[in-house]
């Protein structure tokens, strides 16, 4: 067998070898295996309950994780909006997440209220409703119930000067939503449609003395 021939066999096997031994590394071994779950984001939620939610033992080899799936895993927890896992080499595995936010307090009866976010997400039931959330009155309260759904869409698009203002929203229906303003004022919202344009004009409005106003179409606004 000729010189070169046999240094191209070494090489290979060389190379070979290298690769084989970086992939057991990276892919089998606990060398670059999950050391840490960093959590960013958690405010109300324990880290430690949200590193159990991602059900990563420590050790697994940090490219063998699904993100996808960790992050499922992470979602499924209820004060959880979003998330988002990512692998920080050699040996960190980044959870971050957003939490949901409450906006709004419903009765369900006799010293039982739901905490919801702007989903329609039930939060925690509470004996006292807070304060500080408006009331929501609608007929079938459901995450999938359309007037739910518009009602929470109105509140999560005021401004926030004005959403400290609001103590109660009704919608009977999808297409009339109605804001109780602490002070006695009524806004005749409609529907959630243009909800972004409405608020912004809602702004300028309260300034002007009235105790109704209309702007159900931003274009024919009613002032009383």
């Amino acid at each position: 067998m000729r010189l070169a021939t046999r240094r191209t066999i070494l090489a290979t096997l060389l190379t070979g070898g290298v690769v084989g031994v970086a992939t057991w590394v990276v892919f089998f071994s606990p060398v670059l295996g999950v050391r840490s779950i960093e959590v960013t984001g958690d405010v109300t939620v324990p880290a430690e309950q949200l590193r159990q939610a991602a059900g990563v033992r420590l050790g697994t080899p940090l490219a063998t994780v699904d993100l996808g799936l960790v992050e499922q895993r992470v979602r499924a927890v209820r004060e959880v909006e979003s998330a988002r896992v990512d692998r920080a080499w050699p040996g960190t595995l980044r959870v971050a997440v957003v939490e949901r936010t409450a906006i709004a307090v419903a009765l369900l009866g006799p010293g039982r209220s739901a905490v919801l976010d702007r989903f329609g997400v039930v939060l925690r039931e509470v004996a006292v409703a807070p304060p500080r959330l408006p009331l929501l009155r609608v007929q079938r309260l459901a995450a999938d119930d359309p007037s739910t759904r518009s009602a929470l869409t109105v509140l999560s698009v005021l401004p926030e000067d004005v959403s400290r203002l609001v103590s109660q929203v009704r919608a009977p229906s999808p297409k009339s939503v109605t804001l109780k303003l602490t002070d006695g004022r009524t806004v005749i919202w409609g529907d959630a449609g243009r909800a972004a344009e409405k608020g912004r004009l809602l702004t300028s409005l309260l300034t002007r003395p009235a105790t109704s106003y209309d702007i159900s179409s931003p274009k024919v606004v009613t002032v009383r």
